[in-house]
């Protein structure tokens, strides 16, 4: 298992700190540079990886560090957090992870996470050990596989498992992260999983093997996990409801948003207006990775994508809210041949009054202002911190669905606004350019939701 040891300290640790903590191995072992030098790297004298650091971040949005190691963890924000991961196959590289650590505690305060890993002593003995040769934060590459095991409590879409991610993608393996039954995602992690080959494996001490996210029993086989060979999958008794989450519910909402391409465009405001109607306050903060450790701008975030755009690359960004109101989006930006498209996907935790009015009131400020194409907006009985746990959760089920008024017009409005049902659509905006925004329901009826909702799709699709 990789073993991750981060330091928390309240003033950045300059480079004299850097060093001394560079040197917890003893002068026999080599200093490196990864990614580009944004990763400082301790090797063994024949320059393999045994301890891996990346450059500090000032995390200043209140809450990221409690949210991702837990309220017990004696720092706030605004704090800088140095992360020094240890090669999985050397038993001592740990040690070396934390006394690196330990050495910018010293020096600058702050604590150690975990706390017990801390301490300053010289782990020596280290420049002739053996570390098998896998990319750095990978703990075994097979030619089906990318497979990094981790022990935290929440595994977060960090620098280094967004680089794993991409990767895995180039190379053409499926990433396959292992845990134990009690570690959970964040949205972002489980969001970043999506759409590419990968698994979610849970270690369960008393049944083995399951997928985090739908609880199938795992068996290695030629190279990865796979599912137990048989009739059908077969769920682990570790992956049935747990009744924590009753009373706690999700509000999801997947947004695209198509802007004209000139050098007024300024992005976020979506984003924005999404936030201020649902939670009554903008983002706190945003990130490329997490911690999300930037406070919100809309100004910020147009440059970086503008900036990426131009290389012709998409940008995938985070954003959080304060920890008294749970919200968290992920965000891909991208040049297309319509414009610029963003497809952001939004998760707030929710009480138990209606989102109806919210939704309509959002869908038409979305529709006016930001150039919306479409949204829908779902409900699911989920933990309101709105982390991933490795058991059932039930699926979303569809509230409402908006069609903004370019898709509206290229449809025809006569076309999908002909309905006389109790599902009627509403008409929002400007009468000569109206969008749609249908309400399929209050989340208690998923049946006739996602009925609703396929009738809709096959008007747009001219069934």
């Amino acid at each position: 298992m990789t073993q991750d040891v981060i330091a928390l300290t309240p003033q950045m640790p300059d480079t004299r700190t850097l060093l001394a903590g560079l040197h917890a191995g003893g002068p026999d072992l080599r200093v490196g540079e990864a990614g580009g030098g944004s990763v400082v790297q301790l090797c063994t004298a024949g320059g393999q990886a045994l301890v891996s650091v990346e450059a500090p971040r000032y995390v200043q949005v209140l809450g990221e560090v409690a949210r991702l190691l837990g309220p017990g963890v004696d720092a706030e924000s605004p704090v800088w957090w140095t992360e020094a991961r240890a090669a999985s196959t050397v038993e001592r590289a740990g040690r070396l992870a934390g006394s690196f650590a330990g050495r910018l505690n010293a020096v600058h305060g702050g604590t150690v996470w975990p706390r017990e890993a801390g301490h300053t002593d010289v782990v020596a003995g280290l420049a002739d050990a053996i570390v098998e040769a896998t990319p750095m934060g990978v703990d075994l590459l097979t030619d089906e596989a990318t497979v990094v095991i981790q022990g935290r409590p929440v595994i977060a879409a960090t620098t280094w498992l967004t680089d794993v991610v991409r990767n895995a993608a180039r190379t053409g393996r499926e990433l396959q992260i292992v845990t134990p039954p009690g570690t959970r995602l964040t949205f972002p992690a489980r969001t970043l999983l999506d759409g590419l080959p990968s698994r979610w494996v849970v270690h369960d001490p008393e049944c083995g093997y399951y997928d985090g996210l739908s609880g199938t029993v795992l068996c290695w086989d030629q190279g990865r996990f796979i599912p137990v060979p048989g009739d059908g999958p077969r769920l682990a008794d570790a992956f049935r409801p747990r009744p924590e989450a009753e009373g706690e519910r999700q509000l999801l909402l997947s947004i695209r948003t198509v802007h004209p391409a000139d050098e007024h465009l300024l992005l976020g405001g979506a984003l924005e207006q999404a936030w201020r109607t649902l939670t009554g306050a903008p983002p706190a903060g945003w990130s490329t990775a997490e911690p999300v450790n930037v406070p919100w701008s809309p100004r910020q975030f147009t440059d970086l994508a503008r900036t990426r755009a131009q290389r012709s690359l998409p940008t995938w960004t985070v954003a959080v809210g304060a920890p008294d109101r749970p919200a968290i989006a992920t965000t891909r930006t991208v040049r297309t041949g319509a414009g610029v498209e963003e497809h952001i996907t939004l998760a707030v935790g929710h009480g138990a009054d209606s989102a109806a009015d919210l939704l309509a009131e959002l869908a038409e400020a979305l529709s006016v202002r930001h150039n919306l194409a479409t949204m829908i907006g779902q409900l699911r009985t989920a933990r309101a911190d709105l982390t991933v746990p490795a058991h059932h959760e039930p699926s979303p089920v569809p509230l409402t669905f908006t069609l903004g008024p370019d898709a509206v017009a290229e449809l025809g409005k006569d076309h999908l606004g002909r309905d006389h049902t109790a599902f009627a659509p509403a008409r929002l905006g400007p009468a000569t350019r109206p969008a749609l925004h249908h309400t399929l329901g209050d989340g208690t009826d998923p049946a006739t939701a996602w009925q609703r909702l396929r009738q809709i799709n096959d008007r747009m699709n001219g069934a």
